[in-house]
């Protein structure tokens, strides 16, 4: 797994200025590790860091990584996949723009990384490489999209099972849904992780004490779609990392506590002009404010659902969560304001009704791949645009209440959300066939690795990795 060859491609220029910005900084500045990182088929952030003595050299090169990384599970066990065994190698090439400090690791620093063949060409397993693929489709389109994460996750302790069996997840409290209790009794550690979110360039909006024990959410601004996926990796790190600094552990698994509400991480999506002046979605005239854009984009969102579910639920823990009458939004569905339909169309904000024109896609966590996720929903709603789809009447009720059959179930399970993806020609075609058959292996073995253990073992590894 180390490093075999250099990447010899230099960097474009407005690139290579951005690089020598970085390394002048890391000199200056008393970093000793950067951190190269990127999302896996597991959802799992991983990486390799270069030292402040080799870091000009690698912001061009890369470093060296096996391609059998991306046949990695959640695990750490390695699938058989055709073209990413023992022979092969890849290069983690940063992106200078995503430079930021880490504030819970003092002396460290982090960019966001491409997964590139070693001439320094797109790799075509690169998840970052995805989005940004999808991102150039809708643009062929006239559109750009803007998005944004909202995420929760659980706040406690890891502790040793009195009983002898794995650690488990001791919630840091006990308090009401958005009660002041909640607020007061984590307020130093919620007041750490927003400033270490601002360092880092990413701008907290709202926060709150959510319905679980130890459960919190809080909201970053959005942005365009690749930044937005990049937030959302420095989210996760800094979510986790300022825990551990205080001796605690943070989990933003789907489901990490048995009796008590999942972690979602609902996706925020609009879709605009080039130039980020127009909301395309928006539409004054209409009862819901939208145009007939986002109605297609709707429709694209409602038809490619099951399939979807295997890419923004990521993982066997999603389905726990992913329930009827647990606002997890578990059917196949749109509706105003509708918090059980899997595509919410929001309530506008600020005088500018049209400007703030966005929809909620709920079935989402942060056990997914971010890149991979934002870039499929992106295909997804593209399609309906391009093929006119109408996503039909809304659902403005608790789909649970409606005779059986009337609203489409979304997958129960990660097994029958990969059974959908494998059956959906546009993102199977999206995602290619090398990626596919990785994502899909991937998580096949995650499903029967916890299909042959018990509850504990799943919630264990999925609050220890997630």
């Amino acid at each position: 797994m180390g490093d075999q060859q250099a990447m010899t491609t230099p960097h474009p220029p407005d690139t290579a200025a951005a690089a020598q910005h970085v390394a002048e900084r890391a000199d200056t500045e008393g970093v000793e590790l950067v951190r190269f990182l990127y999302a896996d088929h597991g959802g799992v952030i991983r990486g390799k860091a270069a030292s402040r003595s080799r870091l000009a050299e690698r912001l061009h090169t890369g470093i060296g990584h096996t391609v059998a990384m991306m046949a990695m599970n959640m695990l750490d066990e390695l699938q058989d996949v055709e073209g990413l065994g023992p022979v092969g190698e890849i290069r983690l090439v940063p992106d200078p723009a995503t430079f930021v400090h880490l504030p819970y690791a003092p002396g460290a620093a982090a960019m966001l990384s491409d997964l590139r063949q070693v001439d320094g060409s797109p790799w075509p397993v690169c998840p970052r490489t995805f989005l940004r693929e999808a991102v150039a489709a809708l643009a062929a389109e006239g559109h750009a999209l803007v998005a944004a994460y909202e995420p929760e996750f659980t706040l406690g302790r890891r502790e040793p099972d009195p009983a002898g069996g794995l650690d488990r997840l001791v919630p840091a409290d006990d308090s009401l849904c958005y009660s002041t209790t909640g607020f007061n009794q984590l307020h130093d550690y919620t007041t750490a992780l927003i400033r270490a979110l601002e360092s880092q360039g990413l701008r907290p909006e709202h926060y709150h004490p959510e319905l679980g024990h130890g459960q919190h959410e809080l909201s970053v601004r959005h942005a365009p779609a690749l930044r937005a996926a990049d937030n959302h990796v420095i989210y996760r790190e800094t979510v986790r990392g300022v825990a551990a600094r205080m001796s605690m552990w943070a989990s933003l698994a789907p489901k990490p506590l048995a009796d008590q509400p999942g972690n979602g991480a609902h996706l925020h999506v609009s879709l605009w002009d080039p130039g980020l002046r127009v909301n395309a979605f928006g539409d004054p005239s209409d009862r819901y404010g939208m145009s007939a854009t986002a109605y297609r984009f709707i429709g694209g969102l409602v038809a490619h659902l099951p399939a979807l579910t295997a890419l923004t639920c990521g993982s066997v823990n999603s389905f726990r969560r992913l329930a009827p009458r647990s606002w997890s939004s578990a059917y196949a569905c749109y509706g105003m304001d509708n918090r059980e339909a899997a595509v919410r169309i929001c309530s506008p904000t600020g005088r500018d009704a049209a400007a703030s024109a966005n929809l909620e896609i709920k079935p989402s966590d942060s056990s997914a791949n971010p890149y991979l996720s934002l870039g499929a929903v992106i295909h997804a709603g593209l399609d309906g645009v391009r093929r006119g789809l109408d996503p039909g009447d809304p659902v403005n009720v608790d789909p649970a209440t409606l005779p059986a059959g009337r609203v489409p179930r979304l997958p129960a399970s990660l097994d029958e959300a990969l059974d959908a993806l494998e059956a959906d020609d546009v993102l199977m075609n999206a995602l290619g066939p090398l990626r596919a058959a990785a994502y899909l292996a991937v998580k096949r073995s995650e499903a029967r690795s916890f299909a042959a253990q018990d509850a504990a073992y799943e919630l264990f590894h999925h609050f220890r990795v997630f």
